[in-house]
């Protein structure tokens, strides 16, 4: 009777809440490390180090009576609120380590996302001290130029994952819906391939203000394509400065040519200038079907879109000098 009754505390006491060390139940997540190793006793041990006010000795009987002590997995985990023993053994032995979100905005460039991810607390750096070139060898790109290589998007990855783990994920989501926006291509795109694509969207990335005239801007980037006119873009200039540029785009830096300069020079830049989202993408590849080959912005987001250099002096006359 008496190992009944032991054997039913014992049932009960593993569905029991895990409690805080005030002994009520934990109102916010508590972080558990797991050091490589560690045996079912340190385990114990950490859990009641972390702020659970729980036996450490009740908590290693429990594990070893489960028989699974020894399938814990080390790692970075969070003990939630409503956590019991049982289920924190489950937890562990499964490997569910606390995940953090690590997030690449859209139009940022390759500096801005490298200084990102640098900045992140939960990764471990392995970036420090490389230049972009070490960086794109490391994360098994070499030779290929970052700008543009990453989709921006939130990735979830375990605390204290490398810093270049980001990076991989984000290279290899840029490649499929790079390949995804490319099998979708129209035929009013003068595209020729997938990489001039990730170019064009990352132009039209930096030039969108208001999300419905991404296609038609597009559009115009295309049209100017066909005809072989020059884009003539003040993002592709900027970004041809670099860390020279204070934010005051001048007369004389349209007309200081370099490889980025699109007022000086017809096509394409030689790489993209930032990290074009999904619908930058589309609106690369499935440009809007306009005659438009001018805009200007309106002032409030949104462009105006003009078929002729007159009207379109017009619209700069408006928007821009309120004449």
């Amino acid at each position: 009777m008496a190992l009944v009754a032991l054997a039913a505390f014992g049932w009960w006491w593993v569905q029991q809440p895990l409690k805080g060390p005030a002994g009520v139940q934990i109102e916010a997540p508590l972080e558990l490390a797991v050091p490589s190793g560690s045996s079912s006793r340190a385990v114990a041990r950490a859990v009641a180090d972390a702020g659970v006010a729980v036996s450490p000795m009740a908590l290693y009987a429990w594990f070893r009576v489960s028989g699974r002590g020894t399938e814990i997995k080390a790692g970075f985990y969070e003990i939630q609120p409503g956590a019991t023993p049982a289920s924190l053994l489950d937890k562990l032995v499964r490997g569910e380590q606390a995940l953090r979100s690590v997030t690449l905005l859209e139009g940022w460039n390759s500096r801005e996302t490298f200084a990102a991810i640098r900045a992140s607390k939960d990764l471990t750096q392995d970036l420090e001290g490389l230049s972009p070139e070490a960086i794109m060898a490391l994360i098994g790109l070499p030779g290929r130029h970052p700008e543009g290589q990453f989709f921006p998007d939130t990735y979830r990855v375990v605390r204290n994952a490398p810093a270049s783990s980001v990076l991989k994920q984000a290279a290899q989501a840029m490649q499929q819906r790079l390949a995804e926006a490319w099998a979708q291509k129209s035929p009013r795109s003068v595209l020729k391939s997938p990489e001039d694509a990730l170019v064009l969207a990352s132009i039209i990335e930096k030039e969108t203000g208001a999300e419905v005239d991404r296609a038609m801007i597009g559009g115009v980037f295309n049209n100017r394509l066909r005809i072989g006119m020059r884009l003539q873009t003040d993002p592709t200039v900027i970004y041809g400065l670099g860390e020279r540029f204070d934010g005051d785009l001048r007369r004389i830096d349209l007309q200081t040519d370099t490889p980025y300069n699109s007022y000086t020079r017809a096509g394409l830049p030689p790489t993209p200038i930032s990290m074009p989202g999904w619908n930058s993408l589309l609106a690369a590849v499935q440009p809007a079907e306009t005659q438009a080959l001018y805009f200007v912005a309106r002032g409030d987001g949104s462009s105006h879109f003009s078929g002729s250099l007159g009207e379109h002096n017009s619209a700069v006359r408006r928007y821009i000098l309120n004449r």
